[in-house]
């Protein structure tokens, strides 16, 4: 097992400042990183550190994915296995030397008593609501205190989790700080909100710019000086909270303009305007207005949860947020909107929506991936069988939905059903719910009998418009 000599506390002397030696450690290439959570964040982070030449223990306490990732396996559609597999140190007990920028210092472990022998570590763990819509911190602090066990002199802890102002300085630090040792002087602590994309092709780990804010100046500087090893851009800021606030007001901003245009969507369709046309219009404005698209309602980890953080700490300063708490209200209630448009449409044909067969076309929360968070295909399922439909869904990208539990609803297990004119011809009504690039919309609505398109995946069709309807 690799053994950080010059940093360890036994070979600290007095006159030297343990985050001294820790700051000359990253700038040499020496330092080793340590990523808790690997996850839709944490494994893209590692990969992309170990691309940099840097070594880097990743640690989850999925005993599988571990087992998998040692077997260059990847378990998220958008790192590829031969990605990992590049990075992946060969097996042994020492981390090989630093080669160079060639890669190939990624050890995957589920020995957490190995996060001693890290430099650095950077906490990627789910930061989710509980039922009554309040901050779950439970993954941070469950974290935090494996963490404060192995915590020692001259390493810099990074927390990259959406999470409300203040937490990490008034939930992380004194977790950290309760063994004695303290922020700023035996070890530092910054917060660096994590920008994942997933499936987007423009962006990467590597080129998306990093905020860093630290908790003490030095802890900030630190945590940048360490990012700059392997991300191309680095925003520092003052400190830990102004971090935290930025990546909450870039996912409120989202979250109000998308329930923008999805309440002038409902409106509109009642006016019989057709909402995309409208955005595409304003869309040619050259300044002042940038296009938000409507939908079946919000997914992902980001968008339909952070902003509730916010909501949540602004109750502490006996403040109301009124547009967040609106725009929730909003982009919640769509998938219910779907349904009654799925309703009306079958009720034109004289077809009740108990025992009505529905086609969901996708249920991950957006094209092309493979992620389920909070995806609102997830709500339609719900909504639909709850009120006595029969469901089946087809989705490239997700082969099963097994022992998910949604709000009051037992496990269950679906599989996703072969997209074959058959299968879509046998659906009284199929609903897009995620345009996955792999479809072939023409065959889709030749074979369908009736179409409710939440994306305006349909739009260039003109074959079967009459089949079409929009939602």
């Amino acid at each position: 097992m690799y053994d950080p000599q010059p940093v360890a506390d036994a070979v600290v002397l007095p006159d030297h400042d343990p985050l001294d030696l820790l700051d000359r450690r990253i700038q040499d290439g020496d330092a080793v990183l340590g990523v808790v959570g690997l996850g839709y964040v944490g494994l893209p982070l590692a990969c992309t550190v170990a691309e940099a030449g840097l070594r880097v223990k990743g640690f989850d306490v999925d005993s599988a994915k571990i087992e998998r990732l040692r077997a260059g396996e990847s378990y998220i559609r958008h790192v590829r296995g031969g990605r990992v597999r590049a990075v992946l140190a060969p097996d042994g007990e020492d981390f090989p030397e630093r080669r160079n920028g060639s890669g190939g210092g990624f050890r995957p472990s589920a020995a957490f008593g190995e996060l001693r022998d890290c430099d650095a570590i950077v906490l990627c763990v789910p930061t989710p609501l509980n039922e009554g819509r309040e901050p779950d911190l439970s993954y941070v602090t469950g974290t935090a205190r494996t963490v404060a066990e192995h915590l020692r002199r001259g390493q810099l802890v990074v927390l990259e989790s959406t999470t409300y102002p203040g937490t990490t300085d008034e939930v992380v630090q004194p977790i950290l700080e309760a063994g004695g040792l303290r922020v700023g002087r035996d070890f530092a602590l910054a917060f660096s909100p994590e920008r994942e994309d997933p499936g987007n092709p423009s962006f990467s780990t590597r080129t998306i710019p990093k905020v860093v804010g630290g908790v003490t100046p030095r802890c900030g500087e630190l945590a940048a000086t360490l990012y700059r090893r392997f991300i191309e851009r680095i925003v520092p800021v003052a400190n830990a909270r102004i971090a935290e606030s930025a990546k909450l007001l870039e996912n409120i901003f989202r979250s109000v303009n998308i329930a923008l245009v999805n309440e002038l969507k409902m409106l509109f369709d009642r006016m019989d305007i057709d909402v995309w046309q409208v955005i595409e219009a304003a869309a040619t404005k050259p300044f002042g207005f940038m296009p938000f698209y409507p939908g079946p309602g919000l997914g992902g980890h980001c968008i339909p949860i952070d902003p509730f953080y916010l909501t949540w700490k602004a109750r502490h300063y006996d403040f109301a947020t009124r547009f967040i708490e609106l725009a929730g209200e909003v982009n919640g209630a769509m998938p219910y909107w779907v349904v009654e448009r799925v309703v009306e449409a079958l009720g034109r044909r004289g077809k009740p929506l108990p025992g009505a067969r529905v086609l969901i076309l996708g249920v991950a929360y957006k094209r092309d991936v493979d992620d389920l968070r909070d995806s609102p295909s997830l709500k339609l399922l719900e909504i639909l069988e709850t009120r006595g439909a029969v469901v089946s869904y087809n989705d490239p990208h997700v082969p099963t939905l097994r022992a998910r539990r949604f709000h009051h609803y037992e496990p269950f297990h679906l599989d996703s059903v072969p997209l074959t004119p058959e299968t879509i011809a046998a659906a009284d009504v199929v609903i897009v719910a995620t345009d996955h690039g792999s479809y072939d919309w023409e065959s889709i609505v030749s074979h369908a009998s009736l179409v409710v398109d939440t994306r305006n995946a349909l739009c260039a069709l003109t074959a079967g418009r009459e089949k079409i309807i929009k939602a």
